[in-house]
């Protein structure tokens, strides 16, 4: 296997694609999806267009709100007070979070992403009239084992919950072995669980039937997003096996939450939706924790 140092490695070039996915979320229901869209499009301005016909637009619309509140699913459920989210790009699942919880939520990404987010964070505050827990927005290289240390550091006494979606599909097998390295040693010394959103089997979108833009092609080659994905949920649960995790919990999807699935529906006809019924599902969401523990 070719030794990449992950430290050093320039992951910069990925920020754009939490832009794109911004946009998408920006016409959901998903919190401050919108607001935040219409900030990092300024001085243009963001105009949902609910009339576009195209079906894999809705489609990935309806994927990735889905992946969204299905990490919200299997967080509802924990008593625990500490949440570290690595890899959020735009998303302020972490203010939404601590408006009505008394929560301590650190939100990362690569220090590009946190500098604009924490500019956007201040806007959003002047609009929420104050709220319970606590949240920081940091910089951080998840496969940074100092760095996460220092991160989780800040955090009072017991247990943490680590959540993540969008992130391991870039992260080859080296990386993501890294990556749970990390999170596990933290897990054993603090308790607590992983919630990943990132249990991605290759090929569905040929079976699906779904064109992407060459944009999004070309993206997907630049970060061998296919490659990275695992062969099957089975591949994927054994190799979260050997990192020393088991499974806890799976997101179930409730699609009355998806405020996009009607759109999807008009533009989707009765054969189409039984292809993809039948291609099944591409994503599954996990909660994970230490294994004997």
């Amino acid at each position: 296997m070719e030794n990449i140092d992950s430290v050093n490695r320039n992951y910069n070039t990925i920020s754009p694609s939490a832009k794109s996915l911004l946009f998408l979320k920006g016409y959901t229901n998903i919190p401050f999806a919108r607001q935040t869209a219409e900030l990092i499009a300024y001085p243009d301005k963001f105009i949902p267009d609910f009339t576009n016909q195209n079906q894999t637009f809705w489609a990935r619309m309806v994927h990735f709100e889905n992946r969204y509140w299905s990490i919200d699913q299997l967080l509802e459920e924990l008593p625990v007070k500490n949440i570290l989210e690595l890899s959020s790009g735009f998303s302020f699942r972490g203010l939404e979070a601590i408006i009505q919880n008394d929560l301590y939520y650190i939100d990362t990404d690569l220090p590009d992403v946190v500098t604009l987010k924490n500019d956007i964070r201040t806007i959003l505050m002047k609009e929420i009239s104050g709220t319970e827990g606590k949240l920081e927005i940091l910089p951080l290289n998840a496969l940074d084992e100092k760095q996460f240390h220092e991160i989780v550091s800040k955090f009072p006494e017991g247990e943490i919950v680590i959540v993540n979606e969008g992130l391991l599909m870039y992260l080859d097998t080296e990386e993501k072995v890294k990556l749970c390295s990390n999170i596990l040693g933290i897990l054993k010394e603090r308790g607590g669980y992983w919630i990943t959103a990132d249990a991605y089997i290759k090929n569905q979108k040929e079976k699906i039937n779904l064109e992407i833009d060459n944009k999004t092609k070309e993206f997907f080659e630049q970060h061998h997003i296919e490659d990275n994905k695992f062969e099957s949920f089975e591949e994927a649960k054994a190799f979260f096996n050997r990192m020393g995790f088991i499974i806890d919990r799976e997101a179930v999807a409730n699609h009355s939450k998806l405020s996009s699935i009607e759109y999807f529906l008009k533009t989707t006809t009765l054969s189409q939706f039984f292809r993809i019924r039948k291609a099944g599902k591409m994503q599954a969401t996990w909660r994970l924790r230490v294994a004997n523990d």
